[in-house]
C-alpha cells in the first residue's frame, strides 16, 4: 500500500452522485469491471490529462484505489460507442444501458442535452487501497 504521503498530492473523488453509487461504481473498478469513465464537459478536465494518477474514494470517503488516465477525449452523448459503454462496466454492458443511466445522471445534474459534449477517459487501476490491500 501506498504510504499516505503519497497519497496527499494526488488528486481525491468519488464516482457518481451518492455514497451509494460512490461504493458500486468503486466495487467495479477494484473488480477490473470498470476501466472507463466520462462528465460533463462543462465541468472541465478536472485537471485529468493521460498519465495523470487518482485516488479513487469509496462512499464514506476512504481512499480505496489509485487509478492512472490512459485516454483523454471529448466526444458528444449520442457519438459514445458500444465499447466505450462496456468499458465503464455498468448494468449489461449495452450502450443501451449506458446511455439511460448517464441520462438518468446528467439530468439529475441539470446537465443533460442528446448532444452535450462530454471528456471520456479511459483508465487503468494501479493500486488497491485500504480494506483487503494491508489490513
Amino acid at each position: 500500500m501506498a504510504a499516505l504521503t503519497d497519497l496527499a498530492g494526488l488528486e481525491h473523488f468519488m464516482f457518481g452522485d451518492s455514497p451509494a453509487m460512490a461504493d458500486e461504481l468503486l466495487a467495479l473498478v477494484l473488480a477490473g469491471k470498470k476501466t472507463a469513465t466520462c462528465w460533463a464537459a462543462s465541468q472541465g478536465l478536472k485537471g485529468s490529462a493521460p498519465g495523470a494518477r487518482y485516488v479513487v474514494q469509496d462512499g464514506a470517503g476512504a481512499p480505496r484505489a489509485i487509478i492512472e488516465s490512459v485516454e483523454l477525449v471529448q466526444r458528444r452523448f449520442d457519438e459514445v460507442d458500444a465499447t466505450f459503454a462496456a468499458e465503464e462496466g455498468e448494468g449489461d454492458l449495452s450502450r443501451a444501458h449506458w446511455a439511460a443511466v448517464h441520462e438518468d445522471y446528467f439530468v439529475r445534474e441539470a446537465t443533460y442535452a442528446p448532444d452535450m459534449l462530454l471528456w471520456c477517459e479511459r483508465f487503468r487501476l494501479i493500486e488497491i487501497l485500504g480494506e483487503g490491500a494491508d489490513q
